[in-house]
């Protein structure tokens, strides 16, 4: 309520601000309340030409239209200070009105006498201020440049595609941390040091949108599992929860843990909080939506029991038999294999006559009428290890979501879950508590604990806990190899950033080239 009312005292502001302005323009004031005719008047006040009602048209510009056009109406009041006109860029709403209506102000027309003429080191830090202060207001409000950093949702969003993610798809969310360095997530680079002023916090506030989260929607939004992390050597990338899973809460809490990948040993550093809008970003696709019931059953979603499509590109990992002495890197390369899936699969076609791919069903099709392939076969839930594929048992999954994976369940056969939505009433049970658990204290701020088989919220026995939130079910295309919602499980509504939209540009980094077929390619799942 409190940012629905300061949205209006903007908006209220400003319309307000030029009606006085117009008057001391000697032009009726009423024009100002006019939508669309108060733009038309307000640039002939600054002496501008018509050029300027075109950029208006143009979303994104128009902000930055806007904000100079405030300068421009300091500048015809004769107010040349730099401080001045930085205030009237940030605080539009309250400058006008003063300009306005102070007796001390008189308008100048601007086609009568020439305009005062600023040394060049005050046009940049004129621009650079006014550009800030613009990108910001845009990056925060309408729309962000993100770049797929993972081959998680290949093949529908590849490695190396810069995208387009609205802000107003769902609505802008207000900077919950609001001190901070401007255009900068949540480290300084070069600096590896955070961004941010967290001792104030704002709470969770959504203005109006285009529409809602819908099923399949690229959804980019900070990473839930990321509000406790630890520095360690990879730039404070380390999921707390899975270090403490692998060596024990003491141990990293202590900061004597190390985590091993592969051959490197990474000692897992101090632990760091993040408030939620400084967590990382991940992009994965919408699956479940508030109040549905989701299960995987061999790899097919079912929302409320019933299947559901899957993407057209989405992958997952194939065991593919090659003829003894073929090399089939070109083979591979040609159909749209990356080079560092090709890498990780070289071992296994070295040694073992076989080679662990992620595929679509298309690539896995094409395989499949080569003659240079006899067998190509789908990896059951993604487990490759030893003994686990051509009639082998599988490995059962490691680290699925409220410990699922000692219930028997795997990332193709996963669930039945209920995905909560704001307002109902989940039954509580010590069987489903692991599920809700992060729900009630993580994302809702409870306390919760079990005594003697009773659950305690808050310090008060009950067997139901309310949601104030809604819940999303995201998974990346790539089904075996994406960190998604299987692992640590529902993403809060608070936690939704924006709407891939398109891909503006990608780049081929095997290739090193351009792939001009992407270029504004839109990022649905169809």
């Amino acid at each position: 309520m409190v940012y629905d009312l300061l949205l209006v005292a903007y908006l209220v502001g400003v319309v307000a601000g030029l009606w006085l302005v117009f008057r001391k323009a000697g032009v009726a004031g009423w024009k100002a309340v006019v939508p669309v005719y108060n733009v038309v008047v307000w640039i002939k006040v600054c002496g501008k030409s018509r050029w300027w009602y075109l950029y208006f048209l143009v979303p994104a510009i128009n902000v930055f239209t806007f904000l100079l056009l405030v300068v421009e109406t300091a500048k015809v009041f004769r107010r040349y200070s730099f401080w001045e006109q930085t205030f009237a860029v940030i605080f539009p709403w309250i400058y006008l009105p003063l300009l306005g209506g102070l007796k001390t102000t008189q308008y100048h027309d601007p086609v009568a006498e020439p305009p005062a003429r600023v040394s060049e080191a005050r046009d940049w830090l004129d621009a650079i201020v006014f550009a800030v202060v613009a990108a910001v207001i845009i990056r925060g409000n309408i729309f962000e440049l993100y770049q797929i950093p993972s081959s998680s949702m290949e093949k529908s969003l590849l490695v190396g595609d810069h995208l387009l993610v609205s802000k107003v798809a769902y609505g802008p969310r207000v900077a919950m941390t609001p001190l901070s360095v401007p255009l900068v997530h949540n480290v300084v680079p070069g600096l590896n040091v955070k961004s941010y002023w967290d001792f104030l916090q704002l709470p969770y506030h959504r203005y109006w949108g285009l529409g809602s989260v819908e099923r399949y929607d690229a959804v980019v939004f900070n990473f839930p599992a990321g509000d406790t992390l630890l520095s360690g050597s990879l730039d404070g990338k380390i999921p707390y929860y899975d270090a403490v899973r692998m060596c024990g809460r003491d141990s990293v809490w202590s900061g004597r843990a190390v985590l091993t990948f592969g051959e490197e040993k990474v000692p897992c550093g101090e632990v760091i909080v993040r408030p939620v809008d400084k967590r990382e970003n991940y992009i994965k696709r919408c699956i479940g939506l508030p109040g549905e019931d989701l299960q995987l059953i061999d790899q097919v979603v079912h929302i409320n029991s019933q299947p559901i499509a899957t993407p057209r590109d989405a992958q997952c990992w194939y065991a593919v038999r090659f003829r003894e002495g073929f090399n089939p890197t070109k083979l591979l390369d040609k159909l749209g294999v990356s080079g560092e899936d090709m890498q990780n699969a070289a071992n296994y076609w070295s040694s073992r006559g076989y080679a662990v791919l992620p595929l679509t069903q298309q690539m896995a099709a094409k395989l499949e009428k080569n003659s240079a392939v006899l067998e190509v076969k789908k990896v059951p839930d993604g487990q490759y290890g030893v003994g686990t594929l051509f009639g082998y048992p599988t490995m059962p999954a490691d680290g699925l979501y409220g410990g699922a994976d000692s219930l028997g369940w795997t990332l193709d056969n996963f669930g039945p879950l209920h995905i909560p939505a704001a307002g109902e009433v989940l039954q509580l049970t010590p069987q489903n508590l692991a599920f809700y658990s992060r729900v009630i204290v993580a994302y809702e701020g409870n306390s919760l604990r079990v005594e003697n088989g009773n659950i305690y919220v808050n310090g008060e026995p009950t067997t139901t806990y309310k949601v104030k939130q809604n819940y999303y079910w995201m998974m990346g295309d790539n089904r075996h190899g994406s960190q998604d919602s299987r692992y640590w499980g529902f993403v809060p509504e608070d936690h939704v950033v924006g709407k891939a939209k398109w891909v503006l540009f990608s780049r081929d980094k095997d290739h090193r080239r351009i792939r001009w077929n992407r270029v504004l390619k839109s990022a649905s799942a169809w």
